[in-house]
């Protein structure tokens, strides 16, 4: 056969196989198979890797489509001189995707603008980097959901949805107070309870958290779950978001 057919065979046999990345690779990881006198085994070797790469480019882009980050957000970029409560060591253990993997929580606490959203983010992008799935909600929009479908029959249908997925990052807690939500949200936490981690960013101490639930009972419950095995990050300075307008502010004159 020629060249030509082996060529459409390939491409056939990778549409078939569903291989894009050797597909794409394939004729130039030929040519220089050739040039630098490669084994079968070698060429091979190479085309698999090219596969094996280009499937976890897709996965990191799918799962950073589905987690819904509000923005962009890295450790490189956050100022952690600007928040002198915030070890940065532990910040970036916390990245490595270890507490995800022994199902612990991450509760971000301080006031607002000091960086909480972007830590949590940044987390969250580390954590898809290390092959998890990651999901970034705020609270009010996912209370709302959970309203929904308690009101059309599908809650236990609703929160299975959730399971797939080994991070859910909860952003503002405490900005919006709760009524008949709270007590989804606390169903919602314990069904996640030691099954997957949590990272929550709230502008409450725990003592105020009583405010957003308005149950004293359904608040201690839902603390006792969340701490158990948590990891509490304190922000405490000037508002990160502030001290950032000022800097591009001052690079604009």
């Amino acid at each position: 056969m020629s060249d030509d057919v082996h060529v459409a065979m390939v491409e056939i046999y990778c549409k078939e196989l569903k291989m894009p990345g050797l597909r794409k690779a394939y004729a130039a990881l030929a040519r220089e198979a050739g040039v630098h006198n490669h084994s079968p085994v070698q060429y091979l070797a190479a085309c698999l890797a090219e596969e094996i790469e280009s499937r976890k480019a897709s996965r990191l882009q799918a799962y950073t489509q589905q987690a819904r980050f509000p923005a962009h957000k890295t450790l490189q970029e956050f100022d952690f001189t600007a928040i002198p409560t915030l070890q940065k060591q532990r910040i970036v253990h916390l990245a490595g995707g270890d507490f995800i993997r022994a199902k612990e929580n991450v509760i971000c606490m301080g006031a607002s603008g000091t960086g909480k959203t972007h830590i949590a983010t940044a987390i969250g992008l580390a954590a898809i980097s290390a092959g998890y799935r990651v999901r970034f909600i705020t609270v009010m929009q996912l209370v709302q959901e959970l309203l929904q479908a308690e009101s059309e029959y599908r809650l236990p249908r609703y929160l299975r949805t959730w399971d797939k997925y080994d991070l859910v990052c909860l952003d503002e807690l405490g900005y919006v107070s709760l009524t008949q939500g709270g007590p989804l949200l606390f169903q919602f936490c314990a069904e996640r309870y030691e099954k997957g981690s949590i990272l929550i960013t709230t502008n409450l101490e725990f003592a105020k958290w009583t405010d957003v639930f308005h149950d004293a009972t359904l608040t201690t419950a839902l603390l006792d779950r969340l701490t158990h095995h948590s990891h509490i990050l304190l922000f405490e300075g000037e508002s990160y978001r502030f001290r950032e307008s000022q800097r591009r502010a001052a690079a604009q004159l």
